[in-house]
């Protein structure tokens, strides 16, 4: 009887503190979304009350006076292209750097996964130069490239532990069948490096839709700006219209959100075999 009480009261214990972590985590985006639909006053009076009516007013008005769908675009834009062109070269060279030995291999490496200890501070003055000087400050183009380099060294770590967990004897049977570098390449590991290409690539697009550094810093017209920018200057831009800012936060925050849970399996996997290769 005293063991069937101890497992109902740890039970007891464990979905409690579950359910406290997950109110604590979901709390601020549901307090976020319900704030965009009520009204200054409301917000004002009451911050944690129910909106007395569901209207989409502050939506409206943000897509239509402010041309949210332009930052809307810009965004995707510039966090998708950079995610997808680093999915097709980072890959293959992960690819070699877990599969084959050459010499300064470990060099190679240790160089790029250095870069995750630099501070983001500390690039600031180069890469700004470097993007003056080759003409593509207040450009798309610049702030890809800067999210593309940025984004080298996490994805070749994850990468490559996606292809080292592939038994190199899959390799060996291929080229003993007549396959070459590509056809063993694209056929066999590809595939199967699917979790870790997914987890580096949902982590890149989400480092690169909240980034607002760069993004500030490389970008001075408003058609080129993205959302994190925008969002920040509505504190002036509204004289402190919350509901509207609550709205843009929504915009913001939402995609990023549902783009996670649609891939967090693939990523939870990769996670898992990476830590029990490890």
């Amino acid at each position: 009887m005293i063991d069937i009480i101890k497992k109902v009261l740890g039970k007891v214990f464990m979905y409690s503190v579950l359910l406290f972590t997950i109110m604590v985590s979901i709390f601020p985006i549901l307090w976020i979304i319900m704030s965009s639909f009520k009204t200054n006053g409301e917000i004002m009076s009451g911050p944690f009350t129910l909106p007395a009516s569901i209207n989409f007013n502050a939506y409206k008005y943000l897509f239509e006076k402010y041309d949210f769908l332009t930052y809307t675009l810009n965004s995707v834009l510039i966090s998708f292209l950079p995610t997808f062109l680093s999915l097709v070269f980072f890959t293959m060279g992960a690819y070699v750097i877990a599969k084959y030995e050459f010499p300064g291999k470990k060099l190679f490496f240790t160089l790029f996964t250095i870069t995750l200890l630099v501070p983001v501070h500390s690039r600031t003055q180069p890469i700004f130069s470097l993007i003056v000087n080759l003409n593509l400050y207040n450009t798309k183009t610049g702030l890809m490239l800067v999210y593309l380099s940025s984004g080298l060294a996490m994805s070749m770590f994850i990468l490559k532990n996606a292809f080292q967990s592939i038994p190199m004897e899959l390799n060996e049977s291929a080229n003993l069948d007549g396959a070459g570098f590509c056809r063993t390449f694209f056929s066999i590991n590809l595939p199967l490096a699917k979790t870790g290409i997914v987890t580096a690539g949902v982590l890149m697009f989400l480092t690169n839709w909240n980034e607002f550094y760069y993004a500030n810093l490389l970008i001075s017209s408003s058609n080129n700006r993205t959302l994190p920018v925008i969002t920040i200057l509505f504190n002036s831009m509204f004289n402190y219209n919350y509901t509207n800012t609550f709205a843009a936060l929504v915009v913001v925050v939402i995609p990023g959100i549902i783009f996670y849970a649609i891939a967090q399996r693939q990523v939870q996997e990769s996670m898992i075999s990476s830590s029990i290769k490890g």
